[in-house]
């Protein structure tokens, strides 16, 4: 695991304040019911310079998924995109893991958040890599949440809290993550990554919609089909997973990192797999600009 390293600055409704005055109150109605939103991007070291991977469409996730909670942003887009260059800028983090955050503030104890005001953070901190080793996977007795009960496509902080109690039971077990599934015993998504297998070459991943499709998901949906690897989504089965001849996990923090074994059981020869590689491969090319045929997805900070 990476521990935080402080930097400067955090930029906070529009003002870039010392780590260490970065603070909220002890009423913050977030912090009682789970009530905010965020995204996790990463910027990368690149011959040009410092870049943002993929950053328009996280920020396009962060306002659909405040708009979904009834915050009231103050900020554009376009402002937002810029504080969060700056703040690369300021940090002078070259490799970094960023979150933005909207949450209701300060206002209501009550659940409904009617007097709360809407907040908006944005931090930037040191980022190498999540995982350092192949993981060891467990399927967690925890299902994710039906898709009835939120709002697909949305990151809401709370919903995390089942997230948690996955990990703990993983890791109380002597595990790496854990592997969740859906309400109908679909296959959905690790507590905060999304999952990939392969078998007889052809890959492919849950299209369970209690799990967020996220970023890196669809990045690597379609840089596999650009390598001409036949790559899809369909409703998948806990023995397809376990009968798969290569699986990882990804996801902006974690990037990509395979899965040797699920449940004490061996998948394929408990290595990183050959198409599994040339994805990682790929997908390193694409995010640090050796790849321009994806540069669109690349935001210099200048």
């Amino acid at each position: 695991m990476v521990q935080i390293k402080p930097t400067k600055y955090v930029w906070m409704d529009g003002r870039f304040v010392m780590w260490k005055n970065a603070k909220l109150h002890v009423l913050t109605h977030a912090l009682f019911y789970g009530s905010a939103v965020f995204e996790g991007i990463h910027s990368y070291e690149t011959e040009r310079g410092t870049s943002i991977f993929r950053l328009d469409e996280h920020l396009d996730r962060l306002l659909y998924s405040a708009k979904s909670f009834g915050m009231k942003i103050k900020f554009s887009k376009s402002q937002l995109k810029n504080a969060v260059k700056k703040l690369a800028k300021i940090n002078k983090i070259v490799n970094a893991y960023i979150r933005p955050m909207a949450y209701y503030g300060y206002g209501d104890i009550g659940v409904y958040p009617k007097n709360a005001p809407t907040k908006i953070m944005i931090i930037s901190v040191p980022w190498k890599k999540y995982f350092s080793k192949n993981l060891r996977v467990m399927v967690s007795k925890y299902i994710r949440h039906a898709e009835k009960s939120s709002v697909f496509g949305v990151k809401i902080s709370g919903n995390y809290a089942n997230s948690i109690l996955a990990m703990h039971e993983a890791r109380s077990k002597g595990y790496d993550e854990a592997l969740m599934l859906d309400y109908k015993g679909y296959v959905s998504e690790g507590p905060a990554e999304n999952l990939f297998f392969v078998k007889n070459s052809k890959l492919i991943t849950p299209s369970s919609r209690s799990a967020l499709h996220g970023i890196t998901r669809d990045t690597i949906l379609k840089l596999s089909k650009d390598m001409g690897i036949n790559a899809s989504e369909k409703q998948v089965t806990l023995n397809e997973v376990k009968n798969a001849d290569e699986l990882f996990y990804c996801g902006t923090m974690m990037e990509l990192a395979p899965i040797v074994s699920l449940n004490g059981i061996k998948i394929g020869n408990g290595k990183i797999g050959k198409i599994t590689s040339k994805i990682k491969n790929k997908f390193y090319d694409v995010v640090r600009g050796r790849d321009t045929k994806y540069k669109k997805w690349l935001t210099y900070v200048g």
